[in-house]
């Protein structure tokens, strides 16, 4: 599926857009339509604070054991699992590292985004693709 640059404000221009991808998110009878920023930079998938409570989830400190890098480096995270469905593409199983924040973007990074799609990125043309992993 090719999906187009996009930014996430009027106020922005071409050269602000990002690779991101709309995606629904289940948990049990919970299901949450959102934005998800594709970051090849990214070690894990970032869930914030608020999409995960959407989800049904609880937090609890005595889990918050995954250690961030970068911005969200001081940010206590705890794992969380979803199944996320993109378009029409099969239903996959994401884990993130829920933050204790509301003001960060959803992020789909290394673990484990891009070990369940293969993605192709062209940004000349702002433009990508997203598909199933290849088999080997």
């Amino acid at each position: 599926m090719r999906f187009r640059y996009s930014t996430t404000g009027p106020a922005q221009d071409e050269s602000d857009s990002l690779p991101r991808v709309p995606l629904v998110l289940r948990s049990g009878v919970q299901v949450v339509d959102v934005v998800g920023l594709v970051d090849s930079g990214a070690t894990v998938n970032v869930l914030p604070y608020e999409v995960g409570a959407q989800l049904g989830a609880v937090w609890d400190d005595r889990k918050a054991n995954i250690r961030l890098a970068g911005a969200l480096g001081s940010e206590p995270a705890i794992p969380l699992f979803a199944m996320a469905q993109i378009g029409d593409l099969p239903l996959v199983r994401l884990a993130f590292a829920w933050v204790k924040r509301s003001d960060v973007p959803l992020i789909l990074g290394q673990t484990n985004f891009f070990m369940e799609f293969d993605v192709c990125f062209y940004r000349s043309r702002l433009d990508f693709e997203v598909a199933p992993k290849s088999q080997p």
